[in-house]
């Protein structure tokens, strides 16, 4: 089932999300349901806040960025043919390597981009689907988007990472995303 995704402004986009249980009800469904809207709604990732649940769990899949791409951009990330995941009660264990810049969007803050700087690779804990304990180490495009939805169990928004003067710039358009004065493709869930 298609779910609807958040908009920014919405309570439970600023709230740092509750670890969950494997009789979390229904999480099955969920998890395949977020897939279905993320697939939707042409996202790389999508975390439950963001289809108003204020649990730890994200899905991300950067696997299909890469089949958009040219050799010579594919050889730009080490993480080339990239991941399809579920993440279940992550904690970030260490982050490492330079930061670089990248154009990051969000299904929650539609039409709206801005180079945000994140480091290249992250070591997470996480509980898989079968919540099994895993710990891995992710870097390029794959860690960016781990920590982009990171950032959304924690409360926060890519628009955190950006300069003062530039949120104000765009306070307006993220005033008429909140109030829902925006078309996309995809169904969302306005806080007004």
């Amino acid at each position: 089932m298609i779910l609807s995704i958040v908009a920014y402004g919405h309570p439970v986009l600023r709230k740092v999300a509750e670890d969950i249980t494997k009789d979390y009800p229904g999480l099955e469904k969920l998890i395949a349901d977020m897939w279905e809207t993320m697939y939707e709604s042409n996202g790389v990732g999508l975390a439950a806040p963001q289809i108003n649940r204020s649990i730890r769990l994200f899905v991300i899949d950067t696997a299909q960025m890469f089949e958009n791409m040219d050799d010579d951009e594919k050889a730009d990330y080490a993480d080339n043919p990239g991941t399809r995941q579920v993440f279940i009660n992550a904690q970030i264990v260490s982050l490492d390597g330079e930061e670089w810049a990248y154009n990051e969007g969000c299904l929650s803050i539609p039409k709206i981009r801005e180079d945000v700087n994140r480091t290249r690779e992250v070591t997470l804990k996480y509980l898989d689907e079968q919540f099994e304990q895993q710990e891995k180490t992710f870097n390029g495009i794959t860690a960016r988007v781990i920590l982009h939805e990171y950032d959304h169990i924690e409360g926060k928004l890519f628009i955190d990472h950006i300069s003062l003067l530039k949120r104000k710039l765009m306070k307006g358009k993220l005033n008429d995303i909140s109030k829902g004065k925006i078309r996309v493709d995809y169904k969302m869930m306005f806080p007004q």
